[in-house]
């Protein structure tokens, strides 16, 4: 993520200078988002709660609602350089954009010579069905951050541009002391080659799929669940109560989630999950909830 704004304040300096001779420098994001801990990713994240204590933020960032294409619009300016968007908001409760969303904010940001950064950490290597998220509505972006499920279970992060974006790096310009490491890269290439030779991308949808119609029968069922939303293996629950005590319910009888925006829980399970697997995690959940709705 470090590297996406420097790359993308980079550029502008080159490609977006303004009347009064400044250069664009101002990266939009969104309320809710959620893109890391570091200092730059943290002053992006639109949530006030995650940055407590570490103030003063880094300048430069201003927030935006999500699913909202005219505020993006709006808040265009001659100093922006960037809008930076997880294509499913994870952190802030599993929150699908509309349809069209993501394709409106490739023409908007074209069309306004400001790059489009999307976040896909969470959403990258197959975790909604298709390879890349943005790939549900071909609005390919600028710059793309992936790490997570990248090294399938070793840590990497990774920056893509396109060779236009990321000829503004010239050589110096961004390094890290580990990065690019024979270990890690050898996992991701092993990890790509693993997602297509064994056709975990249809099998994501297939199970997602199977996932999503369980669980609107447990919603039918049990009154607690408000909503039930999400692509492929990314699966958000929102509940009519907390969700930490259901959580930990869970988690006691051995089904691993979390929870998210204080009352959605959040199912991500892996690639290779089976129906058998799935059948279980929704009996031990319906256990669970049958309590709570008592």
């Amino acid at each position: 993520m470090e590297a996406a704004i420097k790359l993308a304040r980079k550029w502008a300096r080159q490609h977006r200078p303004t009347a009064d001779g400044e250069q664009g420098h101002e990266i939009l994001a969104m309320e809710g988002s959620f893109h890391g801990r570091t200092m730059g990713a943290l002053s992006a994240t639109g949530q006030s709660k995650l940055q407590k204590g570490f103030e003063p933020l880094l300048p430069g960032f201003r927030h935006v609602p999500y699913n909202d294409l005219e505020s993006v619009a709006r808040a265009i300016t001659p100093q922006t350089a960037a809008v930076i968007i997880e294509p499913i908001q994870g952190e802030a409760g599993v929150r699908i954009p509309r349809p069209g969303y993501l394709t409106g904010l490739r023409r908007l940001c074209t069309e306004r010579n400001v790059l489009l950064i999307f976040d896909e950490v969470q959403t990258g290597m197959g975790r909604t069905g298709r390879l890349f998220a943005y790939q549900h509505e071909e609005a390919a972006p600028d710059i793309m951050t992936l790490a997570k499920g990248l090294g399938g279970g070793l840590p990497i992060g990774a920056m893509l541009a396109t060779r236009s974006v990321a000829s503004a790096f010239t050589p110096g310009s961004h390094a890290s002391t580990f990065g690019g490491n024979p270990l890690v890269c050898a996992a991701a290439l092993a990890t790509l080659e693993v997602i297509h030779s064994e056709g975990l991308l249809p099998l994501c949808h297939e199970m997602g799929d199977y996932l999503m119609g369980k669980l609107q029968v447990l919603r039918s069922r049990r009154s607690i669940i408000s909503e039930v939303r999400g692509k492929g293996l990314l699966v958000g629950i929102e509940l009519l109560t907390a969700g930490r005590p259901i959580m930990e319910a869970c988690l006691a009888e051995g089904l691993l989630i979390n929870v998210t925006a204080e009352r959605v829980l959040r199912l991500m399970p892996p690639l290779i999950v089976t129906r058998h697997e799935i059948d279980e995690a929704v009996a031990i959940l319906d256990r669970v909830l049958s309590t709570a709705d008592a």
